[in-house]
């Protein structure tokens, strides 16, 4: 019998003699199997999993839902807004100070509108919610958030 137990209610793995509690269905695994499955992180994308027999196996990651990652990308998206929402109010605020100098040129402040156009508009797109296909923003841009 190994020195390790996996419960496939749980999915822990628990010892003899360190663990006080240890759940009825923990099943002993050999020291190759806990080193192979929970002494290193599993490379991305691969989860441990109680197979049929109740042991652990290793699985591809089942992933999100295509509701959990358009909530996710939404809740991305409307973060942009809100960062970026005070260099539109400092830019508009500066017009219409008498001397009408602003801390962005024309070009920028057109460019940032751009973005939160995009931004805005990206959920009805073909390529939504793909994470690599999000809105870029202007190079110049993440400097000023800092």
């Amino acid at each position: 019998m190994g020195k390790y137990l996996y419960s496939a209610s749980t999915g822990g793995v628990y010892r003899k003699g360190f663990h006080a509690v240890i759940p009825e269905d923990a099943l002993s695994i050999s020291d190759d199997v806990y080193r192979d499955l929970f002494a290193e992180p599993l490379p991305p994308g691969r989860v441990v999993v109680p197979g049929e027999d109740g042991l652990p196996l290793v699985v591809d990651s089942p992933g999100l839902s295509n509701e959990a990652l358009a909530a996710a990308e939404r809740a991305w998206r409307n973060a942009q807004l809100s960062q970026t929402d005070s260099l539109v109010a400092r830019h508009r605020d500066e017009l219409e100070d008498e001397g009408g100098a602003t801390t962005l040129g024309a070009e920028q402040y057109a460019e940032l509108q751009a973005f939160r156009r995009a931004l805005r508009n990206w959920p009805e797109g073909d390529e939504f919610p793909l994470v690599d296909h999000r809105p870029a923003p202007p190079p110049w841009l993440i400097p000023q958030l800092q």
